[in-house]
């Protein structure tokens, strides 16, 4: 089994140098056009198929200058791997198999083939005695620039409220959806305009806290790797100058600000898409307000209104505004004094960041002063935590020690604990729960942003090989990669499918893609 183990952090003083989805209205859904849905639940009861290659490989493939490697299972192991050109059929390649020993989770001998060494772009297949032979795979450059571009564009195509047209969206194409006034849960004589934004599942209903952590992602993304986020891949904004990404967080910032009392400055929780008997209307529902919801909010709107000041300073300023009232009104009206809210310090620091607000700062310090427990922080904290690392603000540089050890000896952890795994990641027996891979990928990605380490950038990559094929049911759990697919075990289990998981796999990717050179400094 996959333990963590703890490591020292060496690093810390040199590294300080620097610190200073669809629902829809039946009616008006386009003639022959189908949502892109992004499921409910990922975690289902499915029967998972007994008959799968015993050769496991990235089914897309993999990079000329990366590290290539192939896992095999079996009682009895061959004693060499040979590399086969799948379209003449002759062996390239050939090397010795690695004994990895005996692993009890798999109840199987596992063996590592590596063909680092082998870098002509062409098709391939792994073939062994005993094992048969793998799917098939790439040796390509620019490996990954298909899978970011329409993991980016999920998110269009699960736009809510406006026409999908069939010339952008394709098949995902749909009439406006969602376009009725919500009322108000608790009065439901009050109505609200609340259109708009990203479907999170099936049926049309939103949380605001679940889109808060998904944006702030996909803008964390945004700003460690800008230059991998382009303002061409076909979306209504497309080239107007900014980079799409900034546009889409944008339309959901957009119902953000639907979604805030416009008098208390409190947000409204999400809302709730009900149909009524007979199927054939819903109503929807504006939930109330609560705390963490406001937290949730001035975090995402805070991070977005800072990040977009240099393209549109007057939106960027009402995302800041709002965010500010939403702060305040959690300040104001927090019972629990106390106890942490991970969206309350990382909206500190992001409205600190943004304004210098000295009511966030006391906070922040506040936090740090009670020598708080980092050892297993949740992504909300880490995000946070990196815009306090990254303001230009005034900062206390032993604070910054503080956090960015935290992060670093995580960071370490986890990569101990992978040096352990069979396959060099923590597989779990859920096929549809990949939310300990995403946190440690998030973490991984960006001390590997800090330092640049060889080894941090392969386990990156090695997560990478596990959701396109490299794990032990050889599926893979990206749309158009791979010759097994997670659709022939259930829909839900894609990647792109999982309105917050798709946000992570845009996180990694953009750092997969900028591995040459668009490395900015912290």
């Amino acid at each position: 089994m996959c333990v963590r183990k703890t490591a020292l952090i060496a690093l810390v003083a040199v590294l300080l140098q620097g610190c200073a989805f669809n629902g829809q209205d039946t009616a008006s859904q386009t003639q022959n056009a189908s949502f892109y849905s992004m499921e409910d639940e990922a975690v289902i009861s499915y029967e998972v198929p007994t008959s799968y290659p015993h050769i496991l490989v990235d089914q897309l493939g993999y990079a000329p200058d990366s590290k290539k490697l192939a896992f095999m299972f079996g009682s009895m192991l061959p004693e060499e791997f040979l590399l086969i050109d799948a379209n003449t059929g002759r062996q390239v390649y050939s090397a010795k198999v690695t004994d990895k020993g005996y692993y009890s989770e798999y109840g199987s001998n596992i063996g590592m083939a590596d063909f680092t060494k082998y870098v002509t772009p062409g098709e391939y297949y792994i073939e062994a005695d005993h094992l048969g032979r793998s799917y098939s795979f790439r040796i390509k450059n620019d490996l990954y620039g298909d899978i970011f571009l329409e993991s980016c564009r999920t998110y269009y195509y699960n736009r809510c409220g406006i026409t999908l047209t069939e010339d952008l969206a394709g098949e995902n194409a749909h009439n406006a959806c969602h376009t009725q006034k919500a009322v108000l849960r608790q009065d439901m004589t009050v109505q609200r305009d609340v259109s708009g934004g990203w479907h999170q599942d099936g049926t049309g209903s939103k949380d605001i806290i679940t889109a808060a952590g998904t944006m702030g992602t996909v803008l964390m993304a945004y700003e460690l790797f800008p230059a991998a986020f382009e303002d061409d891949t076909g979306i209504p904004e497309s080239g107007n100058g900014i980079p799409d990404i900034l546009d889409e967080a944008r339309f959901e910032a957009e119902w953000f600000l639907k979604m805030q009392d416009e008098n208390t400055g409190a947000v409204y929780s999400g809302i709730t898409v009900t149909p009524n008997e007979n199927n054939s209307s819903f109503i929807i529902y504006v939930e109330p307000a609560d705390i963490e919801s406001s937290r949730a909010f001035a975090f995402a709107t805070a991070k977005f209104g800072y990040l977009f000041q240099n393209y549109d300073r007057d939106f960027a300023t009402l995302c800041l505004q709002a965010a500010d009232r939403a702060f305040k009104y959690s300040i104001l009206n927090d019972t629990e004094q106390g106890i942490y809210s991970p969206y309350k310090l990382s909206s500190s620091c992001e409205i600190y960041r943004a304004s210098g607000s000295k009511e966030c700062l006391d906070y922040i310090n506040e936090f740090f002063a009670s020598d708080p427990d980092l050892s297993d922080m949740d992504d909300v904290t880490i995000m946070g935590l990196c815009t306090y690392l990254s303001t230009k603000m005034s900062v206390n540089g032993d604070y910054c020690r503080t956090a960015i050890t935290a992060i670093m000896k995580e960071a370490e952890e986890i990569s101990a604990t992978l040096r352990s795994c069979a396959l060099l990641v923590p597989e779990t027996d859920d096929l549809g729960d990949n939310s300990q891979i995403f946190h440690d990928m998030m973490v991984m990605t960006i001390v590997d942003h800090i330092i640049t380490n060889n080894e941090y950038d392969n386990i990156i990559e090695n997560f990478m090989h596990y959701f396109l094929g490299r794990n032990k049911m050889s599926v893979s759990f990206i749309d158009n990669a791979g010759e097994y697919s997670y659709k022939q075990i259930h829909e839900s289990l894609g990647i792109m499918k999982q309105f917050e998981s798709d946000s992570r796999l845009i996180f990694m990717l953009a750092k997969v893609i900028s591995r040459d050179g668009f490395i900015k400094e912290f």
